[in-house]
């Protein structure tokens, strides 16, 4: 049975940092593509950044880059992001999701978590 749990949600101020966690099983994260998505009111389902099976290519939506980072720890079958530098804009539901994708999209397919919030606020 496919789970993904994520953690790590929280309120924080703007410029702050947190580090959020996805925790799969039932299936290997290695060798699949998975990816963190937001959803905040009012604003469309958003994909975040991806990271493709067994190459571990990624994607970064614009807003994001340089700022947060995606990684996988194969040994724990954990999906983490790295968000620094946070703006009221990143505010949402974050949950990790398996997606296809490639250099320049990614798009989310049938497995999701429920999702932990994200505040930026001062």
């Amino acid at each position: 049975q496919v789970q993904l749990v994520e953690s790590g949600g929280a309120l924080v101020q703007p410029g702050g940092s947190l580090r959020l966690s996805c925790a799969a099983s039932g299936f290997s994260l290695f060798y699949s593509t998975i990816g963190w998505f937001r959803q905040a009111p009012g604003k469309e389902r958003e994909a975040v950044s991806c990271i493709s099976g067994t190459a571990g290519n990624t994607y970064y939506t614009d807003s994001v880059k340089s700022r947060f980072t995606i990684s996988r720890d194969n040994a724990r079958n954990t999906l983490s992001l790295q968000m620094n530098s946070l703006r009221p804009e990143d505010t949402g539901l974050y949950y990790c999701a398996t997606a296809r994708m490639n250099t320049n999209m990614c798009a989310q397919r049938d497995n999701r978590g429920q999702g932990t919030q994200v505040t930026v606020s001062s």
